[in-house]
């Protein structure tokens, strides 16, 4: 197998990988979604939730598309043309991040530190859990907290 028959192997595996966090994030995003709306009873609750998990999770997918794009115009077919291409992609891509940025935060990326795809979707999904340790507190439950019977 030559480089760039890797190289071409390895940006596809980098897709595959993009295309899986889109279909799995997805599922995941409604089973957040759906949880904190049947437990908040908040359809605005549950609405925040998916808009803020899937947001995260196609921030992450994008990151690999470009790196998928990186590999395959830089070590595949680096020519004047597919470079000027990978440019543009990339600049489109860009753009699409920066909107879902401040669609899911309401700020701009430069504004807040630390924020990429996958720190949204870690984000989205502590949020879930929060809320469902809060709901099964002990000053929720009135039970002591020393109490480990159930």
């Amino acid at each position: 197998m030559t480089f760039k028959e890797a190289m071409t192997w390895t940006s596809g595996a980098f897709e595959v990988l993009a295309a899986l966090i889109l279909a799995f994030g997805l599922v995941w995003a409604v089973f957040l979604a759906v949880r904190a709306w049947r437990r908040s009873g908040d359809g605005r609750r549950g609405n925040a939730v998916l808009r803020e998990s899937f947001g995260g999770v196609l921030l992450l997918a994008l990151e690999i598309l470009v790196a998928a794009d990186l590999i395959r115009t830089v070590a595949v077919a680096p020519t004047l043309v597919n470079v000027a291409m990978l440019g543009l992609i990339v600049l489109i891509r860009t753009f699409l991040s920066f909107s879902l940025q401040i669609e899911i935060d309401g700020v701009p990326p430069w504004r807040r530190l630390g924020t990429s795809g996958a720190t949204i979707a870690a984000r989205a999904a502590s949020r879930a859990a929060a809320d469902n340790a809060s709901r099964h507190s002990p000053a929720a439950t009135d039970k002591p907290a020393d109490d480990k019977t159930g």
